[in-house]
């Protein structure tokens, strides 16, 4: 059923009648319903009037919903077929086979700790993981260090998650945002750790993930 004036369900018709007698209802849309069964909040929607006399459900963007997106998923990777490139190529599937390992790893590391590993947002820089503790955000970028030049892959690496960090604290100016990045293990060499500190970055690895 609708309102015939105001053109929106009858079940928000009471709601606004609760709020303006001061009984608060919360309202949630499909996504928030789905969010508060995964066991994460969902935000409360406003009751807003447009120009035309139409009153709707408005949600008010939190600064977690700009970045964080849904749950991560490991994607699946596969073997290209023989050719020419057989070495080239092979050495690319390993690579991102171990870069689905190490986010895999992850998950299930942030998960043990009641915590949920998200995607980036629509519009949110491409990192490749993200979650929030407290009224911290941190976004990660992952790096596999097989198939490829150890050093080469920590600096991009370092560059790309300083610069979604910085894209984000532009634009979530509140947020608290934490670059992370993860590596597939160890690096040979130690100095990559001091590095990291000195620019406000946390590194660290699999299997242990130290520090997250």
């Amino acid at each position: 059923m609708t309102d015939d004036r105001r053109t929106y369900s009858s079940t928000l018709v009471d709601a606004e009648a609760e709020r303006r007698h001061g009984r608060h209802v919360c309202v949630v849309d499909a996504d928030g319903f789905s969010a508060l069964l995964r066991g994460r909040p969902a935000p409360c929607l406003e009751l807003r009037r447009a120009r035309t006399g139409r009153v709707r459900p408005v949600a008010a963007a939190t600064t977690e919903a700009r970045v964080l997106g849904g749950p991560l998923r490991v994607r699946r990777t596969g073997r290209r077929a023989s050719g020419d490139l057989t070495l080239d190529l092979g050495r690319l599937d390993e690579a991102t086979a171990a870069h689905e390992a190490t986010v895999g790893a992850l998950i299930e590391h942030l998960s043990r700790q009641g915590v949920e590993a998200c995607t980036n947002a629509a519009g949110a820089p491409g990192f490749d993981a993200g979650w929030s503790l407290g009224e911290d955000i941190f976004v990660a970028e992952v790096k596999s260090l097989t198939g490829a030049r150890e050093d080469q892959q920590i600096r991009l690496g370092i560059g790309q998650i300083l610069d979604y960090a910085h894209q984000l604290r532009g634009t979530c100016p509140s947020a608290a945002i934490r670059p992370v990045l993860v590596l597939e293990k160890r690096p040979s060499a130690v100095r990559w750790t001091a590095l990291a500190d000195s620019v406000g970055l946390r590194l660290t690895w699999a299997p242990d993930f130290a520090g997250v």
